[in-house]
């Protein structure tokens, strides 16, 4: 009887610690569940059963003059003669800060190699880094000639007199989308993406030439974020305040890293970017409300990544459009993803089981891995 009760004090005292420790930790970490988990339940119930984002459009709108207020910087450095061939299949814009110099030569000698493009793809790729003024000011007078050295070597740097930082991402959006549409709006397709992003360039171009050849309109794809919510956390990078923006959802969107439209879809943000305000310093999300105030919808495109990098296999190269996160080993990447073994490896029935199979290994993980979804090793 006594052995009895001393066992259930015992294991009573292993319950209370038990859930003494449950509980600490769900004190510990609620903020976070509440953000990650809470909020996004919230955001789709919101988008679902709304449905529609009308209101957002109308609380965005402003006057031109005030939207001109926001965005509107002098050129410092420009090429308006850029685009001059009439036929343009990509207009590319690289969004780059003053101080990466190395990334531009980098993307300049591999994917984004004008010379390599037109005479070994037979496309004509227009290839421009959009940046704005270096953040330190005591930097700035060095950096500026430094950049004028380079222009003059390279004539693809298009800038406009605001400082370089994250919050002002939303104004080299619409640099690109108001430099194109005054430039080269003759452009069958207009893409945007980071300077750590590696662009798989045979694969996209023979894939935006059978697009041109169907006529498509209305066309925008990337990697696609659904009912995604604002993040209130004011340690994040993301951080957007309830004054800033005060629904549950954002429209739907492509991540910044890299996306591509149509000429129709380019000149349709640009119309749109004119009365809306673009004091959303979230680029991508501000994106989505012009495209949502134009009625056109994003369309996933599996092979273009999320925020890391894709596996390196030549299974994967075969199929790659973006990947994410690339800044040392472009080099390296642009020579295996383009190598002629990429088309052996793949070739045949045995081929294609073959890299099937190695694709579900490389993708079909049991934990979330931000690359390419599961459902692309079948594709």
């Amino acid at each position: 009887m006594f052995m009895n009760f001393r066992r259930i004090r015992k294991c009573q005292c292993v319950q209370l610690v038990t859930t003494c420790f449950i509980l600490s930790i769900v004190m510990v970490c609620w903020e976070q569940l509440d953000n990650n988990v809470v909020s996004h339940m919230k955001s789709y119930s919101y988008r679902y059963l709304v449905n529609s984002y009308n209101f957002i459009n109308k609380s965005f709108a402003i006057s031109r003059q005030d939207a001109d207020s926001l965005s509107s910087y002098p050129y410092l450095i420009n090429h308006r003669h850029k685009c001059a061939e009439r036929d343009v299949l990509l207009l590319l814009f690289v969004k780059t800060s003053p101080e990466n110099v190395k990334r531009r030569r980098a993307i300049r000698s591999t994917w984004g190699n004008e010379t390599y493009i037109r005479q070994e793809l037979g496309a004509s790729v227009r290839v421009v880094f959009a940046l704005g003024v270096h953040p330190d000011p005591q930097q700035r007078d060095g950096a500026q000639r430094a950049l004028l050295r380079e222009d003059r070597r390279h004539r693809d740097l298009v800038q406009q007199d605001f400082v370089d930082t994250f919050h002002n991402l939303t104004v080299k959006l619409l640099l690109q989308f108001r430099w194109a549409h005054t430039y080269c709006s003759h452009a069958r397709f207009f893409m945007s993406a980071d300077d750590d992003v590696f662009v798989h360039m045979p694969n996209l171009v023979r894939y935006l030439r059978d697009m041109d050849q169907k006529g498509v309109r209305d066309f925008w794809i990337g990697r696609v974020h659904r009912g995604a919510p604002p993040i209130r956390r004011k340690d994040s990078k993301y951080y957007v305040p309830y004054e800033m923006y005060k629904w549950s959802s954002y429209p739907d969107y492509t991540a910044g890293a890299g996306y591509v439209v149509s000429g129709d879809v380019a000149a349709k943000i640009y119309q749109a970017s004119l009365t809306l305000n673009s004091s959303l310093y979230i680029d991508d999300v501000f994106m989505g409300i012009c495209a949502n105030a134009m009625g056109v919808s994003p369309q996933e495109h599996v092979y273009f990544s999320g925020e890391g990098k894709a596996p390196y296999h030549p299974c994967i190269y075969d199929k790659m459009m973006t990947s994410h996160g690339h800044v040392n080993d472009i080099h390296d990447l642009w020579k295996a993803a383009t190598s002629v073994e990429v088309q052996n490896v793949s070739s045949g029935l045995l081929g294609r089981l073959y890299c099937t199979a190695v694709r579900a290994a490389l993708l079909c993980k049991p934990y979330y891995v931000d690359t390419y979804p599961c459902k692309s090793a079948f594709l």
